[in-house]
């Protein structure tokens, strides 16, 4: 009886608090009731419940400082599916990624990339195939002798020896070709102008910023690249490359689908 009692009253205290919340939101100035979802207002208008983990649209993953994976808002945001112990060198293309650092370091602050207030830098040059799935950790085998001949790329050792693990050991590339590779990558890309010297939060379409990095860059045209964001904020620039580094189509990658994105400043 006293199991069956407890039940029912907390069936009821539910019920009361669904019935104060709706009355609630007729009300001008009323707070809703403890234990009532909070809604908000997704980019295609749609409600979000901000009592669950927040859904970004990014793939960008925010690095903690420990080795570990970089995760953003709510967990790891790459779509697609993982492919563990796929044989090294078998995927479709590169996917090379270009974290907003800004966005990043206003919650990691004390990360190595964030000393030099720096706009774009390199996440990483992940392994992808056509149906949307990718590779990761393919093998045991070692990162680079030297790190710290990677600097220019990766400030902090603990993401380029991530990067190897869980994306470099999949390219079929010894460790120093990979790095060779994604440091190559990363110099063919320009940053268009108006994106160097950010002095201010700017708030553009993704197809103004997609457009002008396609203008940036005669060579490579606007489908190969996508645009990765998370709460209507600009995370990453992607760009999508042959096993050779030539541009090629992003069309079965997902891109950011906000109205508008808004680009933080560095501080």
């Amino acid at each position: 009886m006293v199991g069956s009692s407890r039940c029912g009253m907390g069936k009821l205290r539910w019920l009361l608090v669904a019935v104060m919340g709706v009355a609630c939101g007729l009300v001008a100035g009323c707070k809703q009731p403890v234990g009532t979802p909070s809604q908000g207002v997704r980019a295609d208008g749609s409600q979000q419940d901000r009592s669950e983990p927040r859904y970004a649209e990014s793939r960008r993953e925010s690095y903690e400082g420990n080795g570990g994976e970089r995760r953003g808002h709510g967990g790891s945001q790459r779509h697609g599916r993982a492919q563990a112990n796929t044989a090294p060198g078998v995927f479709d293309f590169y996917l090379l990624t270009l974290s907003w650092s800004p966005e990043f370091c206003l919650t990691h602050a004390q990360a190595a990339e964030c000393a030099a207030h720096p706009g774009f830098v390199l996440h990483g040059l992940w392994p992808q195939n056509n149906d949307g799935s990718y590779p990761e950790d393919c093998s045991n085998a070692p990162g680079p002798s030297d790190p710290q001949a990677y600097r220019d790329i990766f400030p902090d050792v603990h993401l380029l020896e991530h990067e190897w693990t869980t994306h470099g050991t999949c390219s079929g590339l010894g460790p120093d070709a990979y790095f060779s590779e994604a440091r190559q990558a990363v110099r063919s890309v320009a940053v268009p102008q108006d994106l160097q010297h950010v002095s201010s939060e700017l708030q553009l379409t993704p197809q103004q910023i997609l457009g002008d990095f396609a203008q940036a860059n005669p060579g490579l045209s606007q489908n190969s690249f996508a645009l990765s964001c998370g709460n209507n904020q600009l995370t990453a620039v992607e760009v999508c490359l042959t096993k050779d580094l030539k541009a090629t189509s992003c069309s079965e990658v997902r891109s950011c689908r906000a109205n508008v994105v808004k680009v933080t400043p560095p501080e």
